[in-house]
């Protein structure tokens, strides 16, 4: 756990190294932000409004997503990343956090050039995965500033997120004593979508952590637990995620349980081969 103040920022700092468990991965869309130092060959991601993949040398920045996006590993990999709170990005940002929706950059382009070469040259001269995520805590705790509104969008995220995106965005809005123009713009700064969006991908988030891919599913009670209108519209949602059914979803997570048990991948990403 990363120490205080990056712990209301950040939900953990990890170290891959070695063969993925599949060379395409697709991450669905979720209520999270990802930044990764690249100290391996480039992988490569596809947004899913592009035809061809991009290729990322340095690493990668990605805000909260709306669509699915497709990483293409190399044989082997070796990356530090963080897994951002949704708004946990905003601070080390130069920019809106809505400039760069579904739109993954590189972290040159978000930190510069010399910047992220001593970076990654400090970076692959560590001794070993410990010292390596003390390295990348120590230049966040160093990039960290002062964020207009961040109380306001973490506060109000934090009751969206508690009530799996079930709240009325506009009961949120008259509790924190702004209007819902300010809230939605806010929220379109440091997070990049609005907090209607927001709700719409926590819902499907925890939807999609009360499935337990190694038993029957009970579609019909999933989706009323969740407050979906009824089961046309929580497929419908599932496709739009994920661009899977939930019967095919289940058959894939499966796959992966199956191929890779216990792999630390295994909770979100999607096999795409």
């Amino acid at each position: 756990m990363p120490r205080p103040p990056l712990d209301g920022l950040i939900d953990d700092l990890y170290h891959l190294e070695g063969a993925p468990p599949y060379a395409r991965l697709t991450l669905p869309p979720g209520p999270s932000a990802l930044l990764i130092v690249n100290l391996g060959a480039p992988f490569r991601i596809r947004a899913a409004t592009d035809i061809e993949t991009a290729e990322y040398a340095d690493g990668c920045v990605v805000t909260m997503p709306t669509r699915a996006l497709e990483f293409g590993y190399p044989l082997r990999t070796r990356s530090v990343g963080v897994h951002f709170k949704p708004w946990g990005l905003a601070p080390f940002l130069p920019m809106p956090a809505a400039e760069l929706r579904d739109r993954p950059v590189t972290v040159e382009q978000i930190w510069g050039r010399p910047a992220i070469a001593e970076l990654r040259d400090r970076l692959g001269t560590a001794d070993g995965p410990h010292e390596m995520l003390t390295l990348l805590e120590e230049e966040l705790m160093r990039r960290l500033r002062e964020t207009a509104g961040l109380g306001l969008v973490r506060h109000t995220s934090s009751v969206i997120a508690a009530t799996g995106g079930t709240v009325a965005i506009g009961d949120l809005s008259a509790a924190a004593g702004v209007s819902s123009t300010h809230l939605a713009r806010r929220f379109k700064e440091l997070i990049g979508v609005t907090p209607k969006r927001f709700a719409r991908a926590q819902r499907f988030a925890a939807t999609v952590f009360a499935i337990d891919p190694a038993g029957p599913v009970d579609w019909g009670e999933l989706a009323a637990r969740a407050g979906y209108f009824d089961q046309a519209h929580f497929g419908h949602e599932f496709r739009a995620f994920t661009g899977l059914t939930p019967t095919r979803y289940v058959e894939v997570r499966r796959r992966f349980l199956r191929e890779h048990p216990g792999h630390v991948l295994d909770s979100w990403p999607l096999p795409a081969d």
